[in-house]
């Protein structure tokens, strides 16, 4: 009877692990499957960690799925009880408020493209269509961003009254109104 070969970490010569990969070569010479053991910490009695983290990011078909796994999928997989489920949670989450920050300076709007670029990462992965604006003063700054409305997959209506309602609020100068297409479909008209 064959018996499936279980490699543990210990085994595996120290310059090849991930967490000392990282130290002397930096996280960007790391796959997904070994950034992902990190933070995952530790395997199981029949898997090791890499194994269980290369198993995890399958299940998910990747890192974009995984963004959106939640505490109870999480659990489900064999090896991911409720501690390491928060833990991979914690980090997606950081990760996500890390592509949003910006700055303390204020974003100056001179084109289009800066007002797109601005929301982009929020706005690229949202499954319904959101149609938002930026409220903008007399240097063209974003003083305020408001989700105006959320539509379906394709399709977003909003009111002149409630763009208004705020720029009124916000004493702004200017509005730059965009909108995302989840469908992938443009209609031009």
């Amino acid at each position: 009877m064959l018996k499936e070969l279980h490699v543990r970490m210990k085994d595996i010569p120290k310059q090849d692990r991930p967490r000392e990969r990282l130290i002397n070569k930096g996280a960007s010479h790391l796959s997904d499957q070994e950034l992902l053991a990190i933070v995952i910490g530790s395997g199981t009695r029949e898997e090791s960690v890499h194994d269980l983290a290369i198993r995890l990011y399958q299940h998910f078909d990747g890192i974009e799925c995984l963004r959106e796994a939640t505490l109870e999928e999480l659990v489900q997989i064999k090896g991911i009880g409720q501690v390491k489920a928060v833990s991979i949670l914690a980090a997606i989450e950081l990760g996500n408020r890390m592509g949003r920050f910006k700055k303390t300076d204020r974003y100056v709007i001179r084109c289009p493209e800066d007002g797109a670029n601005y929301v982009m990462e929020d706005m690229r992965l949202l499954k319904q269509e959101h149609f938002i604006c930026l409220f903008l003063d007399t240097k063209n700054q974003i003083i305020h961003q408001q989700t105006i409305f959320i539509g379906s997959l394709n399709a977003s209506i909003s009111h002149p009254r409630e763009i208004f309602r705020e720029a009124i609020k916000r004493s702004c100068a200017s509005i730059v109104c965009l909108h995302n297409h989840p469908s992938g479909v443009r209609l031009y008209s």
